[in-house]
């Protein structure tokens, strides 16, 4: 990861900036160029390989399956709350895991969403984010996707507080990371027959829909950073050479 992450950055020292690119995007050639080739990695290998798992599969199994990645996921999800100072959310998540781990036979059943226990999913991005760290430009990393300057440089951390990753068997863990990942792209195969069917432009409706996701989940960021032309671009410019609109004479 961090040798990847070294390679991304620099390439991208020598990458001009497009004409006219988006303000959230000025590498846009490069990161065009990267998504071409996630795109051929996924229709050649990795899409295929999840629409069979999704096919095989039981539906019982695929759930249990998201459910302990999930619990697993809330792990570091509780720390990231805690760095932020956020109480009532931290407790949720304490109490999701202890819940779902115990009775819910190690996560496999999601015992906590019954109980109406909110899931709050954070990441070190976000909690650089909720500290101030500008999410700076977009980027699309080579086999990951779309991130953020921000969010790439924290990819070691979270790496770190993944439960999986610091499991000492290799076999296992190298296991786990695989089933996980499958799981993960089988969930989205549904949303991906979404896109395809709906955007003219893959590339910038997931850039978009990426960048507006960031910054709703980052509540620190969202109310201190956003600008009127980030949040709604898809309004038309207001007509400045319209003449302004006078006060009827007032009666004598």
């Amino acid at each position: 990861m961090l040798s990847v992450a070294g390679l991304v950055f620099a390439v991208l020292q020598g990458c001009a900036s497009a004409p006219n690119a988006h303000p959230r995007d000025p590498w846009e050639p490069f990161n065009r160029q990267v998504s071409s080739f996630n795109e051929s990695v996924d229709e050649a290998v990795v899409k295929p390989v999840a629409t069979a798992y999704q096919h095989i599969t039981p539906e019982l199994v695929r759930t249990g399956v998201s459910n302990f990645f999930g619990n697993l996921s809330d792990v570091w999800s509780l720390v990231n709350n805690v760095l932020q100072l956020k109480p009532r959310e931290s407790v949720e998540t304490l109490l999701r895991v202890g819940v779902n781990t115990t009775v819910g036979l190690a996560g496999l059943i999601d015992v906590a969403t019954e109980l109406r226990l909110e899931k709050h999913r954070e990441d070190f991005g976000n909690t650089l984010g909720y500290w101030g760290v500008p999410a700076g430009p977009y980027l699309v990393l080579p086999l990951l996707g779309p991130s953020t300057l921000r969010d790439a440089a924290a990819l070691p951390v979270d790496r770190q507080g993944n439960v999986v990753s610091g499991l000492d068997d290799v076999a296992t863990r190298n296991s786990l990371t695989a089933l996980g990942l499958l799981d993960r792209r089988a969930s989205l195969l549904g949303a991906g027959r979404l896109l395809e069917d709906a955007a003219l432009d893959k590339y910038t409706f997931t850039r978009d829909i990426y960048l507006q996701r960031r910054r709703g989940l980052v509540r620190h960021e969202a109310e201190t950073q956003s600008s009127p032309a980030e949040e709604r671009y898809d309004l038309p410019e207001p007509d400045k050479s319209a003449a302004p609109a006078t006060a009827p004479p007032s009666k004598p």
